[in-house]
């Protein structure tokens, strides 16, 4: 119990005693003492006890201390705080999201530490946190617990963790925000000491002010949050795509052309990039994709040049079995960063229109509907379309390209027909609404193209205005 009723009286000396000199106070109705060998000790000890005292600081009647020295001696370690806030967050999360918090708290966790005297090896440690303290599983009881404490890890993750557990800093020193800076560069940087890409930094940075809110909001462990006194930002970085290694219309067609010409499995996945280029889609809403979601035009002569429609309802996003709830390898959920049951409509052109036909008239559909799927049935996985998109390339590029990033991964489809829209004079907001884009992040990913694309607005607006004229 805290009580303001708190009285230190004079230090005395007892001769005889290897402490002779005794501090005397009393909380409530309680008293305390501590002996000191030497009386300037003493004198510290009693200054302590009467700064609390004029600041106005309840005392615990049971142990005689300051509330702040209670609840520094009580507060966990980071590494114990960290891995209760997963336990907290796991059940209510996304599966990615899941395997966010625990890479951002991975790279975090390390740099929180009391001393770097017998640190395991960073790879080690950073392995150790991201497989076995911050991922969660049930026990036999059926509680959900750290997978370190549900499974026998091997001895160099055993040793890992438990260094870390003997060195982590307490969560309450972390009144002083100066002890964030080593977490906040660590964010800032790859494992191989290269500098981060600003969105993951950013990212990381995100999941740390979410943790320290729950430290003080729910758990009480800090006055306040020390995020926003620290003078950190991650270092920049460029995000805008570089066009040199975008491909164009008629690299884009040979590209996918030479995915349908690789064999059997290329002939199956030909319209699943198309899907990439056509409607710019991202591969998990890709791997969702129903005959149910495609609306297509009238298979006539009449209607060859009319445009089809995709209705996206859903995503499949590829994440490590560990994270899921049924331990599949990928998670069945909405559209990124949309509400669960949001849909987006995306119009495509006659020609993917033609080749979701003809992908549906030769391999029909899975059971659930799905119109692309792996040899037994389960979502296409990304090893898989990689292998033929790198085989494409060195079929439909040359020496030289292939040597460069030049479409470099399938995802280069998208950001390629992100590109065609815009250059096509597509508003840039139908553009974002149908990639899935916040307008912000269009403008930050393609900045450089929708430049182009004013001067040429620009240029309409001086012609009519100079008729006007």
């Amino acid at each position: 119990m805290l009580t303001y009723e708190v009285d230190i009286w004079s230090i005395r000396k007892r001769s005889g005693r290897a402490k002779p000199y005794e501090l005397r106070w009393r909380v409530g109705a309680r008293p305390h003492s501590k002996s000191f060998k030497l009386k300037p000790q003493a004198d510290g000890r009693r200054a302590e006890l009467l700064t609390a005292l004029r600041e106005r600081e309840q005392f615990d009647v049971d142990t005689g201390l300051p509330a702040r020295e209670l609840a520094a001696l009580n507060s966990p370690t980071w590494y114990e705080h960290a891995t209760a806030y997963v336990l907290m967050k796991w059940p209510r999360a996304a599966a990615k999201h899941r395997a966010s918090i625990a890479e951002a708290l991975s790279v975090i966790t390390p740099a929180l530490i009391t001393t770097t005297r017998g640190a395991p090896d960073p790879r080690i440690l950073r392995t150790a946190l991201y497989q076995w303290a911050f991922r969660a599983t049930e026990s036999l009881d059926g509680d959900l617990v750290s997978r370190s404490e549900a499974e026998e890890p091997p001895e160099e993750i055993k040793a890992a963790l438990s260094w870390l557990a003997s060195h982590s800093i307490k969560v309450k020193a972390l009144e002083d925000p100066a002890l964030l800076r080593p977490a906040l560069d660590a964010m800032s940087r790859r494992i191989d000491g290269k500098k981060a890409a600003e969105n993951t930094a950013r990212r990381k940075r995100m999941v740390l002010s979410n943790l320290l809110r729950y430290t003080v909001e729910e758990r009480g462990l800090l006055s306040a949050n020390p995020l926003p006194r620290v003078d950190w930002k991650p270092a920049e970085t460029d995000d805008e795509i570089d066009f040199r290694y975008v491909p164009g219309p008629a690299q884009a067609r040979a590209l996918i052309r030479a995915v349908s010409e690789s064999g059997k499995r290329g002939h199956h996945l030909a319209a699943f990039f198309g899907c990439l280029y056509y409607a710019a889609m991202r591969p998990a809403e890709i791997a969702s994709l129903k005959a149910a979601d495609c609306a297509l035009p009238p298979d006539t002569p009449e209607a060859a040049d009319q445009w089809g429609e995709l209705l996206l309802a859903e995503s499949r996003p590829e994440v490590g079995g560990g994270w899921t709830d049924d331990g599949a390898s990928y998670e069945t959920r909405g559209l990124k960063r949309r509400a669960r049951k949001a849909t987006r409509p995306v119009p495509i052109p006659p020609v993917l229109v033609q080749m979701l036909r003809d992908h549906m008239a030769t391999y029909g559909t899975a059971p659930d509907g799905r119109l692309f799927r792996a040899a037994r049935g389960g979502r296409v996985r990304s090893t898989e379309y990689c292998d033929l998109w790198e085989a494409a390339r060195k079929e439909a590029l040359g020496k030289e390209d292939v040597a460069s990033p030049l479409a470099e991964v399938p995802y280069s489809l998208r950001h390629a027909g992100v590109s065609l829209w815009i250059k096509s004079g597509v508003d840039p907001v139908e553009v974002a609404r149908r990639a899935g884009h916040s307008i912000a992040v269009l403008f930050r990913f393609y900045a450089k193209i929708l430049q182009g694309g004013q001067s040429r607005s620009n240029q309409l607006i001086a012609r009519e205005l100079n008729e006007a004229g």
